[in-house]
């Protein structure tokens, strides 16, 4: 039996209205795009998302609308992290009362735990509310690294069910599989490296590029899951200047003006946010139009 955690899974954008209330018409198309394209489950509220400049109650109604649209077809994969257990805690229950599947824990950002403040703060959570839990490791956004063997440490915990790894090392796939069960997912968080990452043994991608492309994403993933890693590296080069693009201007900015040249949202963003800069913006619409997505 496979992982329920294995394919592709979108890391939403939170569609905003020009005036930055949240579109949730926009919202709606997003997900049901998502499923049409074939995402193995979708993830709202994370870095993404925006979720640092959404008020509590935004985010509830965020991850209670995509609970519904989604309607129990695919994992909705709810973001809980915060750098207090307390709060995260509290963010846990929250998401569980909504519906979401499952649970998206970041590393606690800013305070700068020890290894064994995370395993304590991780291990607290997972004790505290009933969801199964997703680690969250992002370096460059939180200033800390969740080392392997914490991760294999945590992976003992029933409720601790996978990883995703956004540090670009491949070699961890092969060292935390040594020391965890089969059940437990490694997902990758990093879409230029995600297909290598995959066939390296990972169960595939909380992505970002699939918000703009889904069935392609959906498509690399799934061939890197059976193995086909010449099937997956011919999807990997199709995708692979759009994966460069997406991040020339930190996330999730380029993927809005996407979005946006393709007529699904507004390029919207919350302040510290702004829009993409022109001459990025331009070349951008390039790659869009090189992969004939617009």
């Amino acid at each position: 039996m496979s992982n329920p955690l294995t394919g592709a899974f979108t890391a939403l954008v939170t569609p905003m209205n020009r005036d930055g209330s949240l579109d949730l018409g926009a919202l709606d198309a997003l997900v049901d795009a998502q499923l049409a394209g074939g995402i193995s489950g979708v993830v709202p509220c994370g870095t993404t998302g925006e979720t640092a400049t959404l008020s509590l109650e935004e985010r509830d109604t965020v991850v209670s609308r995509v609970v519904k649209r989604v309607n129990g077809r695919v994992p909705v994969i709810a973001g809980t992290g915060s750098n207090a257990t307390n709060v995260t805690i509290e963010n846990q229950k929250r998401v569980k009362d909504l519906g979401a599947s499952h649970a998206l824990v970041v590393t606690p950002f800013y305070n700068k735990p020890t290894q064994d403040g995370m395993l304590r703060h991780f291990t607290a959570v997972a004790d505290a509310v009933d969801i199964p839990s997703v680690l969250y490791n992002v370096p460059p956004r939180t200033g800390i690294d969740l080392k392997p063997e914490t991760v294999v440490k945590l992976a003992q915990h029933p409720r601790i069910v996978a990883v995703k790894d956004a540090t670009s090392d491949l070699d961890r796939v092969t060292v935390t599989a040594r020391g965890v069960a089969k059940a437990f997912a490694q997902l990758s968080g990093e879409d230029a490296t995600a297909c290598a990452f995959t066939l390296m043994g990972g169960h595939g991608v909380i992505s970002v590029i699939s918000n703009v492309v889904p069935r392609e994403t959906a498509e690399m993933i799934a061939h890197a899951v059976r193995g086909d890693a010449a099937k997956a590296r011919e999807m990997h080069a199709k995708l692979r200047d759009l994966c460069t693009a997406l991040f020339w201007e930190s996330n999730p900015i380029p993927a809005k003006a996407a979005l946006s040249m393709m007529g699904r949202l507004t390029d919207a963003l919350r302040l510290p946010l702004v829009e993409m800069t022109a001459p990025n913006r331009e070349k951008l619409r390039e790659v869009l139009r090189a992969g004939g997505w617009i």
